[in-house]
């Protein structure tokens, strides 16, 4: 699929969300069981609140995840040094980047990746501008991540209305189709808006147990 292709294919699609308590594992890699099909599982978060609401469902997811057997990377792209792509064509979608910052933890992470958790606030309608960085970076290794992969969706906003959840869904929805990965699940918390106010529905229990049924 050319550029124009991947512009072009971007519809809105339905959304939806899916169905204890643990700690949830710090940032960085939080070693599961070491069961036989354990899978790598790279969590990109994108809220610049210290106790954001997407990150608590991230948190929530991890620790399921955990429980589950997986082994879980967190990256948080709000409190790390990622420049924006500025389309030099430098890396040719494949090779390495002019900037030399922290886009390397997830480099180093997302391609033995057997799935990518990505877990964002709207911003203005859309994804935050820290994590919508990290995936514009996706183009240096653009080569090297179009295999199979599972992913899995995990937004917060402050409104209601499903209409305005749309936009990240389908930028999601087509992110995947581009890449040749599988969704996996997604969880959207309308509603929440305040640091924190998700702890009190039941968005952060559906992101456990998405985590937690993972099955590799």
């Amino acid at each position: 699929m050319d550029r124009r292709d991947f512009l072009q294919t971007a519809a809105l699609a339905a959304l939806g969300s899916v169905t204890a308590p643990l700690a949830a594992p710090a940032p960085g890699m939080a070693a599961g069981k070491g069961e036989k099909n354990a899978m790598k599982i790279l969590v990109l978060t994108g809220s610049p609140r210290k106790n954001g609401n997407s990150t608590l469902l991230a948190e929530r997811f991890m620790a399921g995840a955990v429980e589950a057997g997986h082994s879980v990377t967190r990256f948080d792209a709000a409190h790390s040094d990622v420049h924006p792509c500025i389309a030099c064509n430098s890396c040719g979608m494949d090779g390495p980047c002019v900037f030399r910052d922290d886009f390397e933890t997830v480099r180093g992470h997302i391609i033995p990746a057997d799935m990518v958790v990505f877990a964002t606030p709207m911003y203005y309608f859309g994804i935050s501008a820290q994590l919508k960085a990290v995936i514009d970076r996706f183009y240096a290794i653009n080569g090297r991540i179009h295999v199979p992969k599972r992913a899995a969706l995990l937004m917060t906003y402050a409104n209601t209305a499903p209409s305005q959840a749309a936009p990240i869904a389908a930028h999601y929805d087509v992110l995947l189709e581009y890449l040749g990965w599988s969704d996996a699940g997604r969880v959207i918390a309308p509603g929440v808006w305040t640091e924190g106010s998700v702890r009190d529905t039941p968005y952060p229990e559906q992101a456990y147990r998405l985590g937690a049924g993972l099955r590799g």
